[in-house]
């Protein structure tokens, strides 16, 4: 068709590599389906949507340039001859403090084990036992359950087969380092995006029948994260602008986990190394997790990530001592070959020297309000994976589930979409021109880290909204990518500020210093949409 005459073909050689992408501002395209992100989701949609239409996947970087693809920790299923999908829902409840959507546990949980056997029937190499599937046990988790591959880059891995299964399909096309930076609306429906060519630096326009958001996470919103400079936010605050609902975006999971030296990256350890046995030890060497919570280094990530702070306060530490150095010699190195490298890299050598990990922002439990097929509140735009809120994870993601509910839902969102093909194209309404915030992107991470995170006060959400909606903002022609990106951050952290401010007690990822406790009347879903200056809870 004329109109993909410029946008990158997927083959089998493409796939995880960089695309070409020549200069397509001139034209308008219009595939069937467009699909927002290139992650899990966004992947196990396309192969859904392939043979029901033209696709057209829009990344912002490189097609490999996802949370997806730094996934460590593994992804879980009851697969095991001692698991029961019962119990991986009860886990899963239980780490949701209250707030899990039950039908939506049941259809992770119920369909997470014919979505591993579709990866593995497509070439997916989880780690093995001989000739079994090699299972571990995280946080929260009753059962060993979790499955890697090749030890510490499980979510590269199913990445891998997931572009080789979509770079099967003539159908499917991708347009790389493009970033969307507005829905185009008819009404309360989606007819498709506008986009910045990143390459070009001008504007393209895109018609499609139905629209998924599988933007990824906002982790990039906090000062300290373990998520890829590209986990911005966009789908939330396109979504957000668009006049869709935004449902418990209060609750960020901060991993407890993450390397915590100067002059490296916030790396991410995985909760698999206390999985494996790995030890949380304060200032003084001793540990203390088990002061704190029963299951000691394998409670919920909330718990842990709030008694490192804890202890971090008492003694005026910046870090807690991860330590490993129990085990055997080379067990992380070929246990955990990317994470002992890394470390490596920067001065720690994990088999004999304990590494400083501090909490970062690591997942959004909240996103995009959907139904259980994808569906946002508004007509053809889905989301699907951490941009969007089944309802799934509550106030606290039980570890694991991430990638599962990528694959799950994302597979879902892709079936339901597949009934637009025969609808005709809707004609978008003129879109306002952007204006953008006037505060340096360091300034505004934080900001939120030390406003909107871990803890939080009523006094100090306040003087956050307060700040951020004084800040400036304008019209700037020919804005880079990085603007829009700023300009999404800046909406989701008054998103985050409003509803934690209206959330008046402490639930799962959710900490109020002032309300330090659970409260009955807030068992419900916190609910946002442009237009209405309250929080809804529902």
């Amino acid at each position: 068709m004329q109109e993909y005459s410029r946008v990158a073909v997927l083959t089998r050689n493409d796939a995880i590599n960089p695309l070409y992408h020549e200069d397509i501002t001139q034209h308008v395209l219009k595939p069937d389906f467009l699909v927002i992100g290139a992650g899990v989701a966004g992947l196990r949609a396309a192969i859904e949507l392939a043979s029901a239409g033209q696709v057209l996947i829009v990344t912002k970087a490189e097609p490999k340039e996802s949370s997806s693809e730094y996934a460590q920790g593994g992804i879980a299923a009851a697969l095991s001859d001692d698991d029961e999908v019962e119990l991986h829902e009860l886990d899963t409840i239980a780490a949701g403090d209250g707030l899990c959507n039950r039908e939506a546990v049941r259809v992770l949980v119920e369909e997470g084990p014919p979505a591993i056997e579709d990866l593995l029937e497509w070439g997916a190499e989880f780690d093995r036992e001989g000739s079994k599937l090699l299972f571990a046990r995280e946080g929260a988790h009753s059962r060993n359950r979790v499955l890697h591959a090749h030890g510490d880059s499980t979510g590269r891995e199913i990445v891998r087969t997931l572009w080789q299964k979509v770079s099967a399909y003539p159908s499917v096309r991708i347009l790389t380092f493009t970033a969307i930076t507005e829905l185009l609306k008819s009404g309360d429906t989606i007819a498709g995006a506008m986009a910045y060519d990143e390459w070009a630096g001008g504007m393209v326009s895109i018609s499609a029948k139905a629209t998924l958001l599988a933007t990824g996470g906002l982790g990039r919103v906090y000062a300290a994260t373990t998520n890829p400079d590209v986990a911005t936010g966009d789908g939330v605050a396109l979504a957000y602008r668009a006049g869709a609902e935004i449902s418990d975006i209060e609750f960020v999971q901060f991993h407890p986990t993450a390397l915590h030296l100067e002059g490296a990256p916030c790396f991410l350890l995985s909760e698999a190394l206390r999985g494996e046995g790995a030890f949380l030890r304060n200032s003084a060497g001793h540990r203390f997790m088990s002061q704190y919570h029963p299951m000691a280094e394998l409670a919920p990530r909330d718990v842990v990530s709030r008694s490192m702070v804890q202890e971090m306060l008492r003694s005026g530490a910046s870090s807690i001592q991860l330590d490993l150095t129990h085990k055997s010699g080379g067990f992380v190195r070929n246990r955990f070959p990317r994470i002992y490298e890394t470390c490596k890299r920067y001065g720690i050598d994990l088999a004999t020297q304990s590494a400083p990990v501090h909490p970062a922002a690591h997942y959004a439990m909240g996103g995009v309000r959907t139904d259980l097929v994808g569906q946002t509140t508004l007509e053809r735009l889905f989301a699907a994976g951490e941009a969007a809120c089944t309802g799934v994870h509550g106030a606290n993601r039980l570890a694991s589930n991430s990638l599962l509910e990528g694959l799950v839902y994302g597979a879902r969102a892709g079936r339901q979409m597949r009934g637009l093909a025969a609808a005709a194209a809707v004609d978008a309404e003129p879109v306002a021109k952007p204006t953008f915030p006037a505060i340096e992107e360091s300034a505004l991470r934080q900001l939120a880290w030390q406003k909107l995170g871990i803890l939080r006060s009523g006094a100090e959400l306040t003087e956050a909204l307060a700040e951020l909606s004084g800040i400036q903002c304008a019209e700037q022609p020919k804005a880079p990518r990085r603007q829009h990106e700023l300009r999404n951050m800046h909406c989701v952290a008054q998103l985050i500020g409003r509803a934690a401010l209206a959330r008046e007690e402490s639930r799962g990822a959710h900490r109020r210093t002032d309300f330090p406790n659970t409260r009955d009347e807030f068992q419900k879903h916190s609910l946002l949409r442009t237009g209405s200056a309250q929080v809804r809870f529902a």
